[in-house]
C-alpha cells in the first residue's frame, strides 16, 4: 500500500500549487497527438512493447492529473464557501 500511498502524496502536492493553474493545465498539441497516435496504434495491433509502455505512463499521469484536478476544484469550492 506504500505505492498508493506516494501516488496521494503527488496528487496532494499537485493540488496544493495553484488550483487554478493546475485546473486549466493541458497537454501541449504534440503530446495530445502522440498519445492520440499511439491508443489508433494499439487498436490497430500496430503497437510496439515500448509504445505500449509509454501509452501506460501516459495513461497513469493523465489519472494523475485527473485525480489532483478533482482535488484542485474541490479546494476551489471549499473556498468559496467560505467567502
Amino acid at each position: 500500500m506504500l505505492e498508493m500511498k506516494a501516488y496521494e502524496e503527488i496528487v496532494d502536492f499537485l493540488a496544493g500549487m495553484s488550483p487554478s493553474a493546475l485546473i486549466a493545465f493541458e497537454p501541449s498539441e504534440p503530446v495530445r497527438k502522440r498519445v492520440a497516435d499511439l491508443i489508433a496504434r494499439e487498436k490497430r495491433g500496430e503497437i510496439t512493447p515500448e509504445e505500449k509502455d509509454e501509452l501506460d505512463y501516459f495513461e497513469k499521469l493523465e489519472h494523475l492529473m485527473r485525480l489532483a484536478k478533482a482535488r484542485a476544484r474541490k479546494h476551489l469550492a471549499g473556498d468559496d464557501l467560505r467567502q
